[in-house]
């Protein structure tokens, strides 16, 4: 920030040693900076890098020892226009518009060094297996922060474990869909779901320190042990993803698609785990949200099977509970469990392609047939099944890629053995998957083809039946046009005798001349008519 100030010499006493310090430090700054690249302001003239611009004080503030002036000519040149810059050497004093260079480094609080950063690959000793260790850290903690906060109402503790993840972790930034935050009236109170082929039956609670509650002779640990285990988390938070991505060793990458909601659909094998995104739907009908696409995030572990999602929805109970009938025909694996989810979700799309394949048939049928009268809102329903099916083709078109990657990438197990090996049989029912993705985007393609064919009919309809309604009216005009050419010449003929002049005829008080005038007038009207018919005008 610079500052014009009327200077007069002769009138302070103490200007002419400021000015002879100035011209003696700046002589010094040159002199050592004869070799040197320009650098930023601060560092030119000499101040803090972390120093940013400030006003200069006033002639009365200047003392001849601690403020160094720098002027935009030399000192002996000074006049009553120049301008004078401060640049204080100390200070971290900064304008609210201005951001110096620590606000802009990576130890600013405004930055996170964990932001686009390449980690480096762990080593072979840390690459599988679950820190239980840590594990248990993470639920101790969580039990000290519930007896914290014990003393609170039930609502505002409700209100914490539920709607805290909404407020601190971070929102999408894709734009795939109308990324809105997680609904806090949808989100259910117990957040957390555990399940595992030993316990008799599925865990629900609110956190993950709340599930050894259930059974006080185990711990989470001890739990988790005894065999393949599923953990499903809606709406989970930054510090329950921070925890788990250091318990089960899941890679930084992997966290920030959960974080942000990722929306494109996927499929990566990393050291120890298998991650796949796999995008469902809003399937209440009476949503304002229905037929929006929600994610699912699936982490195929060794051990077991984490699962996230931000929205609810009924895929994990209802693997549950077909796990729960088939539980003694099947081995329960984590490939099991993502194939069941998979599976699960391609299935819920059957009923809209089934409704929107009846409403195309019918659509096709009607529109040739209906009347004008009749097809007041075809063009809506026109409409409204293209733009479902537009949208079930946008949910539907990258899930074989997904499946395909899933079982190519599944069926090569690894050497070291701290990945998960899809299962020959897994790798059956997932081909049986994509060939059921395949068949609707086959039937969806078709579909969209039949209406938008009956989009045109619709629309040649309704170009015929005005142009048929054009040509009647031409027709009548047609015809107005014929009588009013009959009509003028007998106007012409009526008018030439009735004027007020002496006409032929006046004088006779017989009638022969009006029978002859009438005479005439209709053979003209007889011949004019004939012509008319002969050349088809009327």
């Amino acid at each position: 920030m610079a500052k014009s100030k009327k200077r007069h010499p002769q009138k302070n006493g103490r200007a002419p040693a400021a000015i002879a310090a100035a011209n003696q430090r700046q002589q010094q700054a040159i002199n050592s900076d004869q070799t040197s690249s320009f650098q930023p302001l601060n560092m030119f003239f000499g101040g803090s890098r972390n120093a940013g611009y400030q006003a200069i004080p006033s002639t009365e503030n200047l003392t001849d020892n601690n403020d160094d002036h720098y002027f935009t000519s030399s000192p002996h040149q000074l006049e009553d226009h120049d301008v004078m810059i401060d640049m204080p050497t100390s200070g971290t004093n900064t304008p609210a518009n201005y951001h110096s260079d620590i606000e802009t480094s990576s130890n600013s609080p405004m930055s996170s060094v964990e932001v686009d950063v390449c980690f480096p690959t762990p080593n072979k000793k840390e690459e599988g297996g679950v820190d239980y260790e840590a594990l248990e850290e993470f639920i101790e903690n969580e039990k000290k922060e519930a007896a914290e906060h014990k003393h609170e109402k039930t609502q505002h503790r409700r209100r914490l474990s539920t709607m805290g993840a909404s407020e601190s972790r971070r929102y999408s930034m894709y734009g795939d869909r109308m990324m809105n935050p997680a609904d806090k009236n949808e989100t259910d109170h117990y957040r957390v779901t555990y399940y595992s082929s030993a316990e008799p039956s599925t865990i629900h609670a609110r956190s993950i320190g709340e599930i050894p509650e259930y059974n006080q002779d185990e711990t989470l640990t001890d739990m988790m042990k005894k065999g393949c285990f599923w953990i499903d988390i809606h709406n989970p938070t930054d510090s329950e993803m921070k925890a788990l991505s250091k318990v089960f060793k899941i890679h930084p990458l992997t966290i920030e698609d959960i974080s942000m909601e990722e929306q494109r659909e996927k499929c990566e094998v990393f050291m120890n785990y298998y991650f796949v995104c796999f995008r469902s739907f809003d399937q209440d009908e009476f949503s304002a949200t229905y037929m929006q696409p929600s994610a699912i995030y699936i982490i195929i572990l060794k051990e077991g099977v984490l699962t996230f999602h931000f929205k609810s929805m009924p895929h994990p109970h209802n693997v549950r509970k077909r796990i729960k009938q088939l539980k003694d025909y099947i081995n329960v694996t984590p490939d099991w469990i993502c194939y069941g989810l998979l599976d699960d979700i391609t299935d819920s799309f059957a009923p809209l392609i089934r409704a929107i394949e009846f409403e195309v048939d019918s659509i096709d049928e009607l529109v040739l047939i209906l009347k004008e009268s009749e097809q007041s809102d075809m063009l809506r329903r026109i409409g409204y099944c293209r733009k479902r099916m537009m949208g079930l083709l946008r949910l539907l078109s990258s899930k074989t890629d997904v499946v395909k990657t899933l079982i190519k990438r599944g069926e090569i197990a690894p050497e070291d053995g701290t990945r998960p090996a899809l299962s020959k049989e897994v790798a059956l029912y997932l081909g049986d998957v994509q060939d059921h993705i395949i068949s609707m985007l086959l039937s969806l393609n078709h579909y969209e083809k039949i209406s938008s064919r009956s989009h045109s009919n619709y629309l040649a309809q309704i170009s015929i039946e005005m142009t048929q309604t054009n040509n009647e009216i031409n027709d009548v005009l047609s015809k107005l046009t014929a009588l009013g050419s009959i009509l003028v010449p007998m106007n012409l003929v009526t008018g030439a005798w009735g004027m007020n002049v002496q006409v032929p005829g006046q004088f006779q008080e017989d009638l022969t001349w009006f029978g002859g005038i009438i005479t005439t007038i209709l053979i003209f009207c007889v011949i004019s008519t004939l012509l008319m018919r002969y050349y088809h005008i009327v």
